[in-house]
């Protein structure tokens, strides 16, 4: 990706907000907030930091606010992983500050978005321990095969 192109779409799109009205707003939120969140989730420090800066204009966050219940759930798991995962501590403390935002707005909201994502984060363990117990079968399956001529063999190293 160009992060410098992100980071003057996500200015752009800040415009954009600052004079949008509620109903227009609520047609382009769900993509919108995929691409932000996506947006956020980025390696590149000036575009996380660019996104994050979303929730210090008061006209965006009041939008949000207002539409919480569709956007926290969307942006959620981007904010918790950010807030595990991120390199630079700038949009660690962003990505803190955002969180503690949404947490003010609805605390309910917040803690049912929190348990959901622990709940998909275990689902995904149980998934992955299933496919690597899969594999470890496969690979137990096909050692105990008698070696014939010009079959192929899977070694572990």
């Amino acid at each position: 990706t160009n992060s410098q192109k992100e980071v003057m779409f996500l200015g752009e799109v800040e415009e954009i907000l600052e004079a949008i009205n509620m109903g227009e707003f609520q047609k382009i939120m769900v993509p919108l907030f995929w691409r932000i969140g996506c947006c956020i989730n980025s390696f590149h420090f000036q575009v996380a930091e660019r996104a994050l800066f979303f929730w210090n204009n008061d006209q965006i966050v009041n939008l949000i606010a207002h539409n919480r219940h569709v956007i926290l759930p969307i942006i959620f798991p981007t904010l918790e992983n950010n807030a595990q995962n991120h390199w630079n501590q700038v949009v660690l403390n962003l990505t803190l500050n955002v969180r503690k935002l949404f947490t003010e707005m609805d605390d309910v909201l917040f803690l049912a978005c929190h348990a959901h994502f622990r709940e998909e984060q275990a689902n995904l363990t149980l998934e992955e321990e299933k496919r690597k117990e899969a594999w470890e079968h496969l690979e137990n399956a096909a050692s105990s095969q008698p070696i014939a001529r010009n079959t192929v063999v899977l070694v572990t190293p």
